[in-house]
């Protein structure tokens, strides 16, 4: 199993903007000028969105394809033990010129009783924010009561009861399920998130499209979804970078995240994580090196390493950002 790339999949979103695709510049993908996109879904196994692998003996077949094959020497024996022939993560770019909808998901158990699915816990890593640039995440009272939030969905002030965070380069937040959050305009993001597209909304800024219409809100759904504890404060991760090695940035049931901050050639033990892994380049260019291949990474480019690889070699000058299950 070599080092495998994936075609990015654009979704237009009400928010999105054009730094989206210079994000993506240099991956050939077909782009519909008369569109707005949000987001690029960079790995994904869900159904009607199954990312296409662009590279190697495999190019052509879909992920779900090659796990059906490979299986545990794919993702990992736990892996797919755990979750089959589902990718247990969903791997995005977000750009937000606009606000996104204040929102929060469902947690598993909430999930599987209404929708039949998991829930949504999800981790982003800040790769630009313009100057005053925010994120809303939680309530800027932790004590505010159920009784008060409604209050203020009934009198359309959730903007005024959510919490303000300046964000800069290089942030990151783990964002659990339950967890009321917006993204303002002006911020590019990569988010990883259980392999899931459900979204609650809560308050859409009473904004409306081109033809005058509002989007769905989910207001009635999204109270019994919310952890009113859940704070800004403990969704910070904190981190220092360490020049070569990969430092913890954010773990949880469902991924870990590394960064790494390459300036030479730096080895990596793979075989102990019994997982597939996935490297985000965030800056620069590097390449990749196992025992079956390499593969070239540039800025917005995500590279797939199989469970089977052991010591891996990364080369180059860049930030990488490595997930895995465990």
């Amino acid at each position: 199993m070599y080092p495998i790339k994936l075609k990015p999949i654009l979704k237009q979103h009400i928010w999105g903007g054009e730094a989206l695709l210079d994000m993506k510049k240099g991956q050939r993908l077909r782009v519909d000028k008369n569109k707005i996109y949000g987001e690029s879904w960079d790995v994904s196994g869900i159904e009607g969105n199954i990312s296409q692998i662009t590279n190697g003996f495999l190019k052509g077949n879909n992920l779900q394809e090659a796990i059906e094959v490979y299986m545990g020497e794919l993702v990992g024996e736990e892996v797919f033990e755990r979750y089959g022939l589902e990718f247990p993560l969903l791997l995005k770019t977000l750009h937000c010129k606009d606000k996104t909808s204040v929102q929060v998901h469902p947690d598993d158990d909430l999930a599987a009783e209404r929708h039949d699915c998991c829930g949504k816990t999800e981790m982003w890593y800040i790769v630009d924010a313009e100057p005053q640039a925010l994120l809303h995440i939680g309530f800027k009272d932790p004590k505010i009561t159920r009784e008060q939030y409604i209050d203020a969905v009934a009198k359309g002030t959730v903007s005024d009861i959510i919490e303000p965070v300046s964000v800069k380069a290089g942030d990151a937040f783990l964002i659990p399920s339950g967890t009321v959050h917006s993204i303002s305009g002006g911020v590019t993001l990569i988010e990883i998130q259980q392999p899931v597209d459900l979204t609650y909304r809560i308050f859409d800024w009473n904004r409306v499209d081109s033809n005058g219409n509002s989007r769905e809100l989910h207001t009635a759904y999204a109270v019994d979804a919310i952890d009113f504890t859940s704070t800004a404060e403990a969704c910070k991760r904190n981190y220092t970078i360490r020049t070569n090695e990969a430092v913890k940035i954010a773990h949880c049931d469902y991924f870990t995240c590394n960064i790494i901050k390459l300036e030479q050639n730096a080895e990596r033990q793979l075989g102990k994580i019994e997982s597939f892994v996935l490297y985000y380049c965030t800056e620069g260019s590097a390449e990749i090196i196992t025992d079956d291949g390499s593969e070239s990474l540039r800025r917005g480019e995500v590279v797939l390493i199989p469970a089977d690889a052991n010591d891996i070699t990364l080369v180059g000058n860049a930030t990488l950002l490595e997930y895995y299950i465990g």
